[in-house]
């Protein structure tokens, strides 16, 4: 691996580094975090693009830098600096994974339709897998949204929920069952539906701790879904594959942008520290609150390292599922300790709105939950070890 980042990239940084500062944290602090509607985000995205760092990850035919995972890690963290960073260089949850998803799976007539105004800013998108107990969630296997074929198409019915971005989405990237039953490893497919379909209905929002995301995280019903043969994404049947090329390389972008929030509230952290007195002495110099700043910047570096490795690997075509578990785990872990411990540091400020800490905490905690649940992780990545171990030594011994 080499480290070094090349001088166009850190370039990007910079120009990353500057546009949030300048343009998306002011937003940021005037709404609190919270996510504005359509005309705010284009209004963003509209900066990005004169500011020449819009869709980094992007390839070239879409105006983008066509950065690899490597490249995004440090782009990325910047943008993540503040909650509306990612969204403004069209580079947030869901769209960003849907681009990858579209990028490799979609046929030449879907990217026209959904990837080209999608990369360009002019639609969002959605991902609806999850479902409400006993559906699938941090078991993706215990898929119950079923759609069946009839004339022309398919019919999809079930319920979804939790479903990021799906008010206001142009289109919809929809798990269904097309064969087998709830709990097999196989049997999904993705479909693509439109905005506007009688079939399709969000119902509500679900009232969640974080409020960053534009769309909200929403329950969305499908009864009686009709599509076309021509919204089936890739092959039928093949759904649990394709959710593989997207859920791996999506949790290490989420990594790099929250790593951007958490370094925010170290730093808000660490200069409150510096300018603080207590006990005759600035907190930056007691003992117990230089033990948490030096935690942090263990924990930041650490998670850079882990999301670098896995990066690498993806850029390299290799099976990544592991390191992108190990590093999803651990960072989405460090993270919270170190704004935990950012709140800690700044005492009644930190839980207060007079610093942006408490907003940080607030978006950054569902992450060990989002995109696979640390336990989930864990388990899998035990299952894996214990499956190379004993192989290991199989064919070690004599």
């Amino acid at each position: 691996m080499d480290l070094a980042v090349s001088p166009h990239v850190n370039d990007l940084v910079q120009r990353t580094r500057e546009f949030v500062r300048l343009e998306v944290l002011p937003s940021e602090d005037h709404f609190g975090g919270v996510a504005q509607g359509e005309p705010w985000r284009r209004s963003l995205q509209e900066a990005a693009r004169r500011c020449g760092v819009f869709g980094p990850h992007l390839p070239h035919c879409y105006a983008g830098a066509g950065l690899g995972f490597a490249d995004r890690a440090p782009v990325f963290e910047e943008a993540g600096y503040s909650l509306f960073g990612a969204l403004a260089i069209n580079a947030a949850a869901p769209d960003e994974g849907n681009q990858h998803l579209l990028g490799h799976v979609a046929n030449d007539a879907q990217r026209e339709q959904y990837l080209t105004p999608l990369a360009h800013g002019e639609t969002r998108s959605a991902f609806a897998m999850t479902e409400p107990a006993p559906g699938a969630g941090s078991d993706p296997r215990a898929l119950r949204t079923a759609a069946a074929r009839v004339p022309g198409g398919w019919r999809i019915d079930g319920l979804k929920h939790f479903i990021t971005g799906a008010d206001g989405a142009a289109f919809t990237i929809v798990m269904a069952r097309t064969s087998g039953a709830s709990g097999d490893a196989g049997g999904a497919t993705m479909f693509l539906v439109d905005a506007g379909n009688p079939g399709m209905i969000v119902t509500r929002h679900v009232p969640t701790m974080d409020k960053s995301m534009i769309g909200g995280h929403c329950e969305v019903r499908f009864t009686n879904c009709l599509v076309a043969d021509s919204a089936v994404l890739g092959e039928v049947d093949q759904g649990f594959r394709y959710a593989g090329v997207r859920l791996g390389p999506a949790r290490m972008t989420h990594c790099m942008r929250w790593l951007g929030a958490a370094r925010r509230a170290h730093e808000v952290a660490v200069n409150y520290a510096a300018e603080r007195e207590a006990f005759g002495a600035r907190l930056a110099n007691l003992g117990m609150t230089q033990q948490m700043i030096a935690d942090s910047e263990i924990d930041l570096a650490a998670a850079r390292g882990l999301i670098l490795r896995s990066s690498w690997e993806i850029d390299q075509g290799m099976e990544s599922n592991d390191s992108t578990s190990i590093a999803k785990t651990f960072v989405a872990e460090a993270i919270g300790r170190i704004v935990d411990r950012a709140v800690q540091i700044c005492g009644g400020q930190g839980v207060s709105e007079d610093l942006p800490v408490a907003r940080i905490y607030r978006e950054t905690r569902p992450f060990r939950i989002y995109d696979g649940p640390s336990e989930a992780h864990r388990w899998a990545i035990a299952r894996r070890a214990t499956k190379r171990i004993v192989s290991q030594v199989a064919a070690e011994r004599p």
